[in-house]
């Protein structure tokens, strides 16, 4: 038996290449390349049956460069970051793996919102510099706890379902807004508009398409509640970054927590690399081992249906 040839995109530490070396068997190899080696790329892909996607974009011109590309298999939910017109052209199966990141991202959103609200990375550069205890008093006004607040979640997964009682335990009262009411949601359904208005910190729980992209724009922002909070672990597409950096520093927004961009890697000279109410992620709240065990053996199973015939996990076309 031939050896399917998967291509891992994405850089790879020690732990994950002894992960990804663990998987493979006398049917899979797996040659990883790193995001930022284009040339490297190209030349996998030219005998890749398996794209084992994770950031960097699958665009037409990747996929073209497969000629025998028989899976594209998303590490993660979102698959923005693929050419779903061109695989599907192609007749080539595309899956993601909703559920193996819930636990990290929701891990992390509640990082970013108690980051934000304490002004986390402020007080952690202040003390790196030695200013630690010659802060400007007036920093202790911009703090606050999560206990007390209202929380809104828009939209409800996996994720604000793992993050919505830890909130609670915490004391916030949760509001959430999805397409329907859920039975076993915690918390109170709203219409997205009357989320906005009442929730004291929002966090972000759904996927960029046509009708979410900048979703939260100048009007929305103008419709929270001053001293609002937000947090985005989803997509940055869901939010106009221009209106974003104008809420924090000239209207309603005390502050934010943010692990995702409209343009990713963020550009060096983005405005909202300079704000001290921001605390920052590079798109990591997934990034841990356990998401990756859980990842690679969805994408073993995906990859050895190609083989056998049968079902694909979780296939989006």
């Amino acid at each position: 038996m031939s050896k399917l040839k998967a291509v891992f995109h994405y850089a790879a530490s020690a732990g994950i290449a002894a992960r990804l070396a663990a998987a493979e068997s006398d049917w899979l190899s797996i040659e990883t390349c790193d995001e930022e080696d284009e040339a490297r790329l190209f030349e996998l892909m030219a005998e890749a049956d398996l794209l084992w996607h994770v950031l960097k974009p699958a665009t037409a011109e990747v996929i073209a460069a497969a000629p025998n590309l028989r899976l594209i298999q998303k590490i993660g939910v979102g698959v923005n970051t693929i050419d779903l017109d061109t695989a599907q052209a192609r007749n080539i199966p595309v899956c993601n793996m909703p559920g193996t990141n819930s636990q990290a991202v929701a891990e992390a959103t509640v990082l970013l919102m108690l980051s934000a609200l304490r002004r986390a990375a402020t007080f952690h550069d202040a003390a790196r510099r030695g200013d630690g205890w010659r802060l400007d008093p007036a920093i202790f006004d911009k703090v606050g706890e999560v206990s007390g607040r209202t929380v809104g979640l828009v939209g409800y997964g996996e994720v604000a379902r793992r993050v919505a009682p830890v909130l609670q335990v915490l004391g916030a009262r949760i509001i959430y807004t999805a397409s329907a009411p859920k039975r076993e949601a915690l918390g109170e359904w709203r219409e997205l508009a009357d989320l906005l208005a009442e929730a004291d910190v929002i966090s972000l729980h759904m996927p960029v398409t046509a009708e979410t992209e900048n979703m939260l724009d100048a009007a929305a922002f103008a419709a929270m509640k001053p001293g609002a909070v937000l947090v985005n672990t989803a997509r940055g597409g869901l939010v106009d970054q221009g209106a974003l950096y104008h809420a924090l520093t000239e209207g309603t927004l005390l502050a934010a927590g943010l692990d995702v961009f409209a343009e990713e890697p963020i550009a060096d000279d983005e405005p909202l690399l300079r704000l001290d109410n921001v605390a920052i992620m590079p798109h990591v709240a997934w990034l841990t081992p356990q998401t990756f065990d859980r990842s690679i053996e969805i994408a073993v199973q995906n990859s050895r249906c190609v083989l056998d015939g049968g079902d694909f996990v979780h296939r989006i076309v």
